[in-house]
Order: structure tokens, then sequence, then C-alpha cells
């Protein structure tokens, strides 16, 4: 029962951490960055940015995707756990060091979802000042999205559940056979506890921040101030001048010759 429990919560995390939004939220992270890294060098928002980069790029090159599949490969599937009423388990070393990369995992998701609030604000403080106005409305987007894909798809949640099951059948192995691979470091209990933060709270709070950041700053206005209703009748009258003269030119450009071509 616990390893069918450990095969589902890993397939769970593979297809959360596999999906599409993380790897196209950083392809566009990566193409930003490369835009703007001869002007922004000392730019805090950019400064920012790159953080929230590099957190991604550790996530991925720790491979936890890769480390989660060869778990799932060593536990027996259902049928086998139903036939035989003995069965294969993964080894105490190969548990030890799934947790670790999960633990690894959660703390770095963890930052990386500060980083991406920090950054946030620091982008629509910017642009509140009008400072690179297009940088800034990209990135106040894009790590809102990024943000976003995290909670929505629960990847933190996931992973912490991941460790719960994970800590129970490493205490099973270990009582049956002891034979540790990690020495020096203590696997935590709970993993709540090594985290050191509530993460359902602690998302709340960072939601509430950036919401409350939108609403009172209310950039977009102040940015495209809403145009006075006679301004924008003149601007029409204006407009509809403008495309007379542009049709009667047309046909007076298509009756004469303009000369010869320019190369």
């Amino acid at each position: 029962r616990l390893l069918s429990a450990l095969r589902r919560r890993c397939d769970i995390a593979v297809k959360r951490l596999s999906g599409p939004g993380l790897a196209a939220e950083g392809r566009v992270l990566r193409a930003v960055l490369y835009v703007y890294h001869s002007r922004l060098l000392r730019h805090r928002p950019y400064l920012a940015l790159q953080q929230v980069e590099q957190c991604l790029k550790r996530l991925w090159k720790m491979n936890l995707v890769g480390c989660l599949e060869t778990l799932v490969e060593l536990i027996p599937k259902k049928n086998a756990l139903e036939a035989h009423a003995e069965c294969l388990v993964p080894s105490q070393p190969m548990l030890e060091t799934v947790a670790l990369k999960v633990l690894g995992g959660c703390k770095l998701i963890l930052r990386l979802l500060d980083c991406c609030c920090k950054a946030f604000l620091l982008s629509v403080k910017h642009l509140c000042s009008e400072e690179f106005i297009l940088l800034n409305t990209v990135a106040s987007g894009l790590l809102s999205r990024l943000w976003f894909v995290i909670q929505y798809r629960c990847v933190l949640e996931t992973l912490t559940s991941l460790y719960n099951a994970l800590s129970t059948v490493l205490h099973l192995v270990s009582e049956t056979q002891q034979t540790p691979y990690i020495k020096g470091f203590t696997f935590p209990s709970d993993i709540g506890d090594f985290l050191g933060v509530n993460v359902y709270s602690e998302a709340k709070k960072q939601k509430a921040k950036m919401l409350t950041t939108r609403r009172s700053t209310s950039w977009m206005k102040k940015l495209f101030p809403a145009m006075p209703q006679t301004v924008s009748k003149v601007g029409k009258k204006r407009k509809s001048e403008t495309c007379t003269s542009a049709m009667k030119n047309r046909s007076v450009l298509c009756t004469m010759d303009i000369g010869e071509t320019v190369v």
C-alpha cells in the first residue's frame, strides 16, 4: 500500500514538474535577459530577474525529474504487488538520494517564489516611475505568470506530500536493513520544520502582497490616463479628416508619375 502511494505521488510530481508551463516561462525569461543584457546591467528589476533565472536553472540542473523517474522504475507495479506476497523495494541509498533532492527542490522553489515576488514588486515600482516601460511591463507579466504556474499546478505542495510518503518508506526500509548512504545528515520527519515556513500561509502572503501592490499603484492609469470627452471627440474628428485626405492623396498618386526608382 505504501509503495503504491509512493509511486502515485512520484508520477504526479513528474507531470507537474515537466509540464509545458515552467519550461515555456523559463525560455521567455532567458530571451528577455538576453535582449536587455547590454543595456540594463545595473538596473534593479533586471538584477532581480537574473536571480529568478538562476533559481530556475538550478532547479533544472539538479535533475529532480530524472531522479523521480528512476525511482518509479524501481517500484513494482500494482499487479506485481498484488500477485506476490514478497517483492523487491528500492534500497535505502536510493530512497535517501531522492529524499535529499526533494528537500533541495522544495527549498529552491520557495526561493524561486520569493524572488518572483520581489522582482514583480520592483518592476511595478520602476514602472510607476516611468523607467524602462517596455521591459518592466514584460517583466511584471512574465513574473506573475511564472508565480501563478507554480502555485496553480501545486508544485511545492506536491513535493511536500511526496517527501512525507518517501520518509515513511525510508523509515521502514532502514528498519529492515541498515545501509545508510548519506551520513552526517538527519532526515526531518516533518518537512515544514526543515523549510522553516508554512507553505500555504507563505503563498497567501505573497499573493496578497502582489495584489495590493497592483491595486494601490494602478500603474496602467498613471501611464495611460483617461482622455476627456472633448479631447476624444476632437481626436475622432481629426482622424476622420486624416483618412479622407489620405484617400484623396492616394487617388492623385495613382494617376501621376512619382519619378525614378531609388535603389
